[in-house]
């Protein structure tokens, strides 16, 4: 197929990928709703830097190896799921510690707080590397759309592109349209409900992705 075409059914595929609530969802939501925009948004370049980075592998066949061996495919999915819990119990701890500047009847806005820009960007692009399920996702998918003419590595960056570039495009909206609703519930007792529930999903997250592993 001409390149044109293939750009046209991976951004397809990738668009309706993109468009499934997941981990990277939950992650961009909880610091868009508890840090400054900035760090949301860096979050969400992390995420997309991960997805790059998954590309190439998978243009270089680095994929096709963790595919074809178990035991370094159980490996990086265990990394995956305890560093998903480790998050997740972080987030439940932060979630029930009570704070000076918890609500009470006289208590105001909560003070800015969160993550910075540069640990957003570092949560997650780790998140995304560590996620075998990207890596196969690639795996399945590039091979089925290469171009004639085109080497390997150099298609394979251009459909992680695209595929980032929807990404970036939804993580966007959702960041600057949850950052308006976390301005109008910017409390202290919100920002700590906000932690429980993304603990809880991200904890149960990295227990499917271990049992997952143990399924192999």
């Amino acid at each position: 197929m001409s390149v044109h075409e293939a750009v046209a059914g991976f951004a397809l595929v990738a668009a309706l990928l993109t468009l499934v609530p997941g981990l990277d969802t939950a992650l961009v939501l909880r610091t868009s709703l508890t840090s400054r925009r900035r760090s949301a948004l860096a979050t969400a370049g992390g995420i997309q830097a991960g997805c790059l980075a998954w590309g190439a592998a998978a243009a270089l066949g680095a994929t096709a190896v963790l595919a074809a061996s178990q035991t370094a495919y159980r490996v990086l999915t265990l990394a995956g799921a305890t560093y998903l819990a480790w998050m997740g119990v972080r987030l439940l701890v932060a979630g029930f510690r009570k704070t000076p500047h918890d609500d009470d009847a006289h208590a105001g806005p909560r003070p800015p707080a969160g993550v910075s820009a540069g640990r957003g960007f570092t949560t997650g692009l780790i998140t995304n590397l560590l996620n075998p399920k990207v890596g196969v996702f690639y795996l399945a998918t590039i091979p089925q759309f290469s171009a004639v003419g085109v080497p390997p590595l150099a298609m394979g960056l251009l459909l992680a592109g695209v595929h980032c570039a929807i990404g970036a495009v939804w993580l966007t909206a959702l960041v600057l349209g949850s950052s308006a609703l976390g301005s109008r519930m910017a409390s202290t007792s919100f920002a700590r409900w906000v932690d429980r529930v993304t603990g809880g999903v991200l904890v149960l997250f990295g227990v499917r992705v271990a049992l997952s592993a143990r399924a192999l």
